[in-house]
């Protein structure tokens, strides 16, 4: 290496360390959700994601869960870095299939930073990319997913049925006692789904329903927050449930809420001694040792949800791009011992605390 080399390397490094730490966007209420705009990035923000869960139906009458999460993540690069390499946004996907014939999640996962037209999440409208897979949403309000990996690959089309739910307070959604822990959340309930998913490279048409969250945040999790549990259920007669529980580490509720509209589009939300999970059955993960609650009682209000997995082999680990292992499931629900609904349970946290 040439002496002017090294002063470069010298001088490169000086410059990383000294430079200023940025300042992420805050998440406070009174702030109106504005679309399309916000159908898109916020890349101010340090954590967002898209998130499309939903069962799918093949031609023989078999049910599958799907699961496709695209996240952007803002890090600690100096944004005045003119470097296009300097990797001030990373795009990080999941997708997963639930398959109870196969007894267990066939998932992969993507990383990398934004740039070069490879990964991205523009503003404006939902739009990102990730090398081949991405999500898009048409002007006509319908998104197009495409995953292209190893064991599974699907082309999925999400067509709006409903108008959005706006989550907590008009889509500002608390997470914990102090109000800075909190995000801008909406989900898009009962999107009719069509499309094909490939397997062993065999091509399968499917047809189904899923739900779709954004969300956007800076600093959603205390610090003496260990996870959550989470679902989003789109319920038989056309209502929409959505629960949260937000766990210590010492497994007691450090917060919680739900949001229900019921099939006359009346909306109702739980606060937190409203809302209660109540674990029934465990299942325990024999790659993380991780006891999971993926059999539970969900109260909000005077209503009990019983909530049951499609298979109980539901584990997602992602510690190649998030750093994490979580439990991401198909799941069934029955209300008053009747069939109430489908839809998708997400337990984080198990393994070790979540770091956003």
């Amino acid at each position: 290496m040439t002496v002017l080399r090294i002063v470069l390397v010298w001088l490169l490094a000086a410059a990383c360390a000294h430079a200023a730490p940025p300042v992420f966007a805050t998440v406070t209420p009174g702030r109106a959700l504005t679309f399309p705009a916000d159908y898109g990035a916020h890349p101010d923000y340090r954590t967002e994601w898209w998130y499309a869960t939903g069962w799918l139906r093949t031609p023989d009458g078999k049910p599958l869960g799907f699961q496709v999460t695209f996240f952007r993540s803002r890090t600690e690069t100096d944004p005045a870095n003119p470097s296009a390499f300097a990797p001030k946004q990373l795009i990080i996907g999941h997708a997963a299939l639930s398959d109870p014939a196969l007894g267990h999640l066939v998932h992969d996962q993507r990383s990398a930073r934004a740039g070069f037209g490879l990964a991205y999440a523009d503003t404006g409208t939902t739009d990102i990319k990730l090398d081949d897979w991405s999500m898009r949403r048409e002007p006509d309000g319908r998104y197009r997913v495409v995953v292209r990996a190893g064991e599974l690959s699907f082309t999925l089309r999400l067509a709006p049925t409903q108008p959005m739910l706006l989550q907590g307070d008009a889509g500002y959604s608390q997470k914990g006692p102090q109000p800075g822990h909190a995000s801008y959340y909406y989900s898009e309930p009962h999107l009719q789904v069509d499309g094909e998913i490939v397997r062993a490279g065999r091509k399968q048409a499917v047809t189904g329903s899923a739900w779709l969250d954004h969300e956007w945040s800076s600093q959603v999790l205390d610090a003496s927050a260990a996870g959550w549990d989470w679902t989003g259920i789109n319920l038989d007669d056309g209502g929409a449930l959505m629960a949260f529980r937000i766990r210590a580490k010492d497994g007691s509720t450090l917060w919680a809420h739900a949001t229900w509209r019921d099939a006359g589009s009346r909306v109702t939300q739980y606060g937190p001694d409203q809302v209660r999970f109540a674990p029934e059955r465990t299942w325990t993960s024999p790659r993380t040792n991780a006891a999971y609650p993926v059999a539970t009682l969900l109260t909000t209000g005077a209503t009990q949800w019983r909530i049951e997995p499609l298979l109980p082999d539901q584990e997602l680990d992602s510690r190649r791009s998030t750093g994490s292992v979580y439990w991401e499931g198909a799941v069934t629900v029955r209300r008053d011992g009747r069939p109430a609904g489908r839809g998708y349970l997400e337990l984080t946290g198990y393994v070790s605390a979540m770091k956003l």
